[in-house]
């Protein structure tokens, strides 16, 4: 990542956290839910603080809540209770892509506003979901990472979260799919896709259990923060040569990310987390303002981030994508550390 990168990031970051918008009052009223997909997740935590701060500086209200466990049934149980209460709209990281279309379905039909962030529920479950990155183009950077890393050939493993998180899985199927279709990807061999269920002390065990079933294994690929950190600890405390990449927060992956044989991740890839929450919060209250219904060529503007328009997901639905992943190593980790 070059200067200018860093630099519009921390730029961007002072201004989130110190510049009243230029439309104060856009969402004088709202109340608005944001629902994770479990508590403990850093990243969703950055992102729902960017969330919450963007509604509240336009005169909203943000509820909070994080369901039981990281599983569609106990973020059903959690819309249940929001869907008796009074609120204007629902945004939420969804667990499971189908599971939870009944009860969504029920909120949009009581007249509850319905976006997601991070984690998309299928298309007939909401009105909006704001990307944090391109599918495809998430799978290829994943991709080509582990290619470099695994020096063009050699076994690999994906390290997910839970096996029906809908964000997770289009990633995987984005690999997948481009490693099928390119031969230069020919001499990669993926091995399996294992789910730590985003837990820490589960993805440590399913990084233990890789490397015993693979003794030969090149690296991991871990597409969640959770697990990225997990498998980075264990493989370098262990002194594998097994090596790492994925998704990550730079906070969490500082002392293990490096080009050299004492860490175990040589880079990484996120996106700007505060930006995506502020991009979601924005995208919510345009729908409960009626200025945008979620349809395809809709234009809203969010606040200082600019124009964006509404486009097709890859599932049919529709989407606003924030941007492109970016690249953590070496030479930027320390500095995008003190802001992720």
């Amino acid at each position: 990542m070059n200067k200018k990168i860093v630099s519009a990031l921390l730029c961007g970051a002072m201004v989130l956290a110190t510049a009243t918008p230029a439309l104060a009052g856009e969402a004088d009223g709202q109340k608005i839910a944001l629902v994770g997909k479990s508590a403990g997740n850093a990243f969703f935590e950055i992102a729902a603080a960017s969330f919450k701060e963007t509604v509240e500086a336009e005169g909203g209200e943000v509820e909070v809540v994080y369901p039981e466990a990281a599983t569609a049934d106990a973020q059903i149980k959690v819309l249940d209770n929001l869907i008796s209460q009074d609120f204007d709209a629902i945004c939420i990281s969804a667990n499971d892509v189908n599971a939870l279309q009944a009860k969504l379905e029920e909120a949009m039909d009581e007249g509850i506003k319905v976006s997601s962030f991070d984690s998309a529920p299928n298309a007939d479950s909401r009105q909006v979901f704001v990307n944090q990155a391109g599918t495809v183009a998430v799978g290829q950077a994943l991709l080509d990472a582990v290619l470099d890393i695994a020096g063009g050939e050699g076994q690999w493993a994906i390290l997910s979260a839970t096996s029906q998180a809908a964000n997770q899985n289009a990633w995987i199927d984005a690999m997948k799919t481009i490693m099928e279709s390119d031969e230069k990807y020919s001499k990669l061999d993926l091995v399996e896709v294992a789910y730590g269920d985003d837990e820490p002390q589960k993805s440590t065990d399913q990084t233990t259990a890789l490397l015993e079933k693979y003794p030969d294994l090149k690296v991991i690929c871990a597409p969640t923060t959770v697990g990225i950190a997990a498998a980075a600890k264990y493989l370098q405390d262990e002194k594998s040569t097994c090596k790492l990449t994925g998704l990550g927060l730079p906070s969490e992956m500082v002392e293990y990310t490096g080009a050299d044989d004492e860490h175990s991740c040589p880079y990484f890839y996120l996106w700007d987390m505060q930006g995506l929450g502020k991009l979601s919060a924005y995208a919510t209250i345009s729908l409960v303002k009626g200025d945008i219904t979620g349809a395809l060529d809709e234009t809203f503007t969010a606040g200082d981030l600019g124009e964006y328009t509404i486009t097709e997901a890859d599932d049919g639905g529709t989407e606003i994508v924030l941007g492109q992943p970016l690249e953590f190593n070496s030479d930027n980790i320390e500095e995008m550390a003190k802001l992720y």
